[in-house]
């Protein structure tokens, strides 16, 4: 695979249970590129996704993520394979019963991190990269629905991901925590890590014109035009 490709999907069938959902999908993404993920409801972009982060398995077509054979990935291989994908959900998932550091800490030790100094600089480093290192020791619940979406953003970044998939992460939130989101993304995707993100906000499309893919008929088509 060409090393500047984190996302190489060639020819790809993708099924839920015996449902084909989508067939022979082409998508090439490269580092630090801002892609975004379109489709109607149930057209196949949270397929798309879990695909792409090891959920389901790939019977036909060749397909490569962070560096990871996915035709052949075996299941304990699979927790590494996330470790180098941020994954950012709509529902922020964030431990409501926990400080922000103690959700950071949580996510760390399980992802093999042993060194408290070491965890708490990477958790001060991915929180300067959102504007909330303030926020550190405070509970989720303290923390407006744009806050807690950028921790999420943070948390995904804590393993140093090659890739982040968000799925709607601007769905819940109003136009202006909205936007924040976005340029969040946007920076981070300028940093070099790429940001494949499934939205049904047209109008943040058209506000941040970027390349588009749209899961369609059972395929995933390149927009021709970038705005919507």
């Amino acid at each position: 695979m060409d090393d500047q490709l984190v996302i190489s999907l060639d020819n790809v069938d993708i099924f839920q249970k015996e449902h084909l959902v989508l067939s022979q999908v082409i998508l090439h993404i490269k580092k630090g590129e801002f892609v975004y993920l379109i489709g109607h409801t149930g057209s196949g972009k949270s397929s798309l996704l879990k695909t792409l982060y090891g959920e389901l398995h790939i019977n036909h077509g060749e397909a490569e993520v962070a560096g990871y054979n996915l035709n052949t990935i075996r299941k304990k291989e699979i927790p590494f394979l996330r470790r180098k994908i941020g994954i950012v959900f709509q529902d922020f998932q964030l431990l409501t019963d926990r400080s922000i550091e103690e959700n950071f800490m949580f996510v760390l030790r399980a992802t093999g991190w042993k060194e408290k100094p070491v965890m708490l600089a990477r958790m001060r480093e991915v929180l300067d990269m959102v504007g909330l290192r303030a926020k550190l020791n405070k509970m989720p619940y303290e923390l407006s629905g744009g806050e807690q979406q950028r921790m999420v953003i943070a948390r995904a970044l804590l393993n140093h991901p090659q890739i982040i998939l968000a799925d709607e992460p601007t769905g819940n939130l109003d136009p202006e925590k909205s936007l924040e989101i976005m340029n969040t993304l946007l920076n981070i995707s300028k940093l070099g890590t790429a940001v494949l993100m499934a939205t049904h906000n047209y109008g943040i499309i058209n506000k941040f014109p970027n390349r588009v893919v749209r899961c369609e008929n059972g395929k995933v088509l390149e927009n021709a035009n970038q705005a919507i």
